[in-house]
């Protein structure tokens, strides 16, 4: 690290994918203490359920194109034709926020003030792609962000500042998400300036308490009535809007239809008998499932192709049967 020294415009590069950077990039862009020299979104390829491949254009790439400002579409950042880019635009600080590509250590060495990552969590806990999702998950009352220092691990480097976040009742990931991102916007200017002309040291992570969030798959979204209700209300918040917690509900015409639950509530106490997936009861207060410990008042619905609404307006138009008294499971074909 080179001496900390005053400089009129800090020059930033800065890499992003995901919703949470767009306040971070919104910041950087109306700056007058950084010069936001470039950004840069990854390319993200899909697999079709055709075969083809498809291109999906990520939160900050939309966002660009929609108010027109200019970023960089990449492929990898691991090749030398972003670094020497990197080195034309004698950029200070590279800051990293929801990325999605793994950055080698050639392309960290090449700032001069290193590389910044904001990390959705309090560090060490929930290193790793999914950390908003686990706090959610886990049922925590607190989260916030780590500015970090990049290394090569994963999310294992020293961290310059955290920055602390009450979790509300009715947050889903997107709304923490957003919330996050807020957060981070509200900070990120003068963690910058106390690194570059502040001299601001990191210090190293505890290993004590890391914890590891892991990537979130479609199937995660599967409800299982044998888990707790607890964990059921605690994933109807942390898959809200993907992958979202399925289910499968009776209709009246003797079949089943695909529903998400996008808010429950616990309940600790079940009948004794019950079977899992067991409608224990519906009307003005929702629909009451059987889990495998306690019960799971499901509270809102987003019915296959409606939009979300309470599971009371649902059962006015959809009554449940008395004769198919469980809930279906979703199957990884589904």
């Amino acid at each position: 690290m080179p001496e900390a020294e005053h400089k009129k415009h800090i020059r930033v590069y800065f890499l992003a994918s995901g919703d949470i950077s767009l306040p971070i990039f919104e910041k950087l862009c109306s700056s007058s203490r950084v010069e936001l020299v470039g950004a840069g979104t990854q390319i993200k390829h899909t697999l079709a359920p055709d075969g083809s491949v498809r291109t999906t254009k990520t939160p900050l790439l939309k966002e660009c194109q929609k108010t027109g400002k200019a970023i960089d579409q990449l492929n990898s950042v691991n090749t030398e034709d972003f670094h020497s880019r990197l080195r034309d635009l004698e950029v200070d600080l590279l800051v990293v926020a929801s990325f999605g590509q793994l950055l080698k250590p050639a392309l960290l060495a090449i700032p001069p003030f290193g590389c910044l990552n904001i990390h959705a969590s309090l560090l060490p806990k929930y290193r790793g792609a999914s950390p908003i999702v686990a706090c959610l998950l886990n049922g925590d009352t607190k989260t916030g962000v780590s500015f970090m220092q990049m290394e090569a691990g994963l999310d294992t480097g020293p961290v310059y500042r955290t920055c602390e976040l009450d979790i509300l009742e009715n947050d889903t990931a997107d709304k923490l998400e957003k919330r996050l991102g807020e957060l981070a916007a509200a900070n990120i200017e003068q963690v910058i300036e106390d690194i570059v002309v502040g001299g601001l040291t990191p210090k190293p992570q505890s290993q004590e308490g890391a914890s590891y969030a892991k990537k979130i798959q479609k199937e995660d979204g599967f409800a299982d009535w044998h888990e707790s209700a607890e964990l059921l209300a605690n994933k109807a918040r942390a898959y809200n809007p993907w992958p979202s917690l399925k289910i499968k509900i009776p209709t009246q015409s003797g079949g089943y239809r695909n529903v998400k639950i996008t808010s429950a509530q616990a309940l600790p106490d079940c009948p004794n008998g019950s079977t899992p997936g067991e409608i224990l009861a519906f009307g003005k207060d929702g629909i009451l499932v059987a889990c495998g410990s306690g019960a799971l008042r499901i509270l809102r619905i987003t019915p296959e192709g409606r939009n979300d609404m309470a599971a009371t307006a649902y059962l006015l138009g959809a009554p449940l049967p008395s004769d198919q008294p469980f809930m279906k499971q979703f199957s990884p074909g589904d």
